[in-house]
């Protein structure tokens, strides 16, 4: 039985996506392995697709570009179903560590800060309250500060130049002489010890 296909004119298509980057790579072949993989395709993970999957996010961890380049579509094609999905979790999880583990600090420092209020010793009690209210979702002790801009025309700058210039060159009161001791001359190193 034969099946007749007439395609539709004026549908327009879209540009394919990026796959430049292993992350986007094994992402687009993980989701096809969990597709096939809903559809019947037994996924098992032996030690050498771990291993693989591993190796791949160091090599994609120490050097982004290098590890994307090498890893063509010829290459992602032979990698079994289960190394694409353990690849990609890696490098998801990979790229979300960082987030997590900064919020994670962010409420630990916090709640620390907290604890430190009920400290027996005033000045950490006011310590530990002004950091906690320096926290940017607080924003209690913000430093902030203003500038003021002023506009002047060239013609304003230009006179306060010539000003400023005039005031160099012919000061205003009188500059008063020097007044001269007449003295015996004295050996400063001599009188201080140091001469010697």
């Amino acid at each position: 039985m034969a099946i007749h296909i007439e395609p539709e004119q004026g549908v327009p298509m879209r540009p394919p996506p990026d796959m430049k980057d292993l992350s986007q790579k094994t992402a687009a072949a993980a989701k096809t392995v969990e597709y096939l993989h809903t559809n019947g395709l037994e996924v098992k993970a032996t030690s050498e697709d771990r291993d693989l999957a591993a190796a791949l996010a160091v090599s994609y961890a120490e050097n982004p570009m290098k590890a994307s380049k090498a890893a063509t579509t010829k290459r992602v094609a032979r990698l079994t179903p289960a190394t694409l999905l353990l690849t990609d979790r890696i490098l998801k999880d990979f790229g979300h560590s960082v987030v997590k583990s900064a919020t994670q600090v962010r409420h630990l420092v916090t709640n620390k800060l907290i604890e430190e209020t009920e400290n027996p010793d005033p000045r950490i009690r006011i310590r530990a309250l002004e950091l906690l209210g320096k926290i940017s979702d607080v924003g209690l002790f913000a430093e902030k500060s203003e500038v003021t801009i002023t506009h002047q025309t060239s013609d304003d700058l230009k006179e306060k130049l010539r000003e400023k210039l005039s005031r160099l060159v012919n000061p205003a009161g009188e500059v008063e002489e020097a007044i001269v001791i007449d003295g015996d001359i004295i050996d400063v190193d001599k009188e201080l010890g140091l001469d010697g």
